[in-house]
């Protein structure tokens, strides 16, 4: 029975096989497919490699080329100008420390008159001395009874005064029962140098009264109280003012209980009423109004 191959022939014509010629690519094509089949392979054997030399060669080529460009500790950089320093800031300045001082009540005093009255007495005094106090040292006993209030005496250098003698007149004026202490309401004590006290008394020329009781407005006629300090004028002590007559030892008393009176906390009084003794806070060295002169507290 006669068949037939699978490959379409008749068995009886069967022979050898021969191979069959296949189409051939145009050369150009041929070459592409042998360059494109050296690339592939180069890509299957170094995989995600073969993209990467070429990305490190550019970065590679690029960091030469700025080396050329920008060498080491050249003023500019390719990361750009160094950020700028930004300079501490000032500390904020302080007051001087040291120890604390409470502030001076305000002054007190007399203003002076607008046209200065002519000594009454030929005593002399100096008109300006060097502005420096010196303290006069020594003491006494406690004078009287009730609260101390214990005080220093000063005196301007170069003003002829005997600091002694001075501070002896203002410690008996403070001494008298007809002064502050009247009654037992406060003590008196002298001190000197080193100890501690709580106001002074201080004799000073006219040209100097501006520098212990600035902005007072004294004139250089009329004392006055500055801080703790119960400031004497020189010219008022030496001649007193021309309504007092002539007696100096009245108004020396007067102007040192008037003066350490402000230091002691009292302010100015009026003239209560014709032929009545004036206060001592009234400012007799102004004028006694139709008052009597008076140098107590406590009359």
């Amino acid at each position: 029975m006669g068949g037939r191959l699978t490959d379409g022939r008749p068995a009886s014509r069967r022979g050898p096989l021969v191979a069959q010629e296949r189409p051939r690519p145009a050369p150009g094509r041929r070459g592409a497919e042998r360059s494109g089949s050296g690339l592939a392979r180069f890509v299957r054997r170094h995989g995600w490699r073969a993209y990467a030399i070429p990305v490190l060669a550019l970065a590679t080529l690029a960091v030469v080329v700025d080396l050329v460009l920008n060498p080491p500790g050249s003023a500019s950089t390719a990361a750009g100008p160094a950020p700028a320093t930004t300079a501490p800031a000032a500390p904020s300045a302080e007051a001087p420390t040291g120890p604390s001082v409470e502030p001076a009540p305000p002054a007190e005093g007399d203003a002076g008159p607008v046209e200065i009255p002519a000594p009454v007495t030929a005593e002399q005094y100096v008109e300006q001395g060097t502005g420096d106090l010196v303290l006069v040292d020594g003491g006494s006993d406690v004078l009287g009874t009730g609260p101390l209030q214990r005080f220093v005496v000063e005196v301007e250098d170069g003003i002829g005064v005997d600091g002694v003698v001075f501070a002896e007149a203002v410690t008996t004026t403070l001494a008298d029962p007809r002064s502050w202490g009247n009654g037992g309401r406060m003590s008196f004590q002298r001190v000197g140098i080193g100890a501690e006290h709580d106001f002074r008394v201080s004799l000073v020329s006219p040209g100097s009264m501006e520098t212990y009781c600035p902005g007072v407005g004294t004139g250089g006629y009329t004392s006055c109280r500055y801080g703790d300090r119960a400031v004497i004028n020189l010219a008022r002590w030496a001649t007193a003012v021309p309504h007092y007559d002539g007696d100096l030892a009245t108004y020396r008393r007067y102007v040192v209980n008037h003066e350490v009176g402000h230091v002691l906390g009292n302010g100015h009084e009026q003239c209560p009423g014709p032929g009545r003794l004036a206060p001592v806070m009234q400012q007799q060295t102004l004028d006694l109004g139709d008052c009597v002169r008076n140098a107590w507290p406590h009359p």
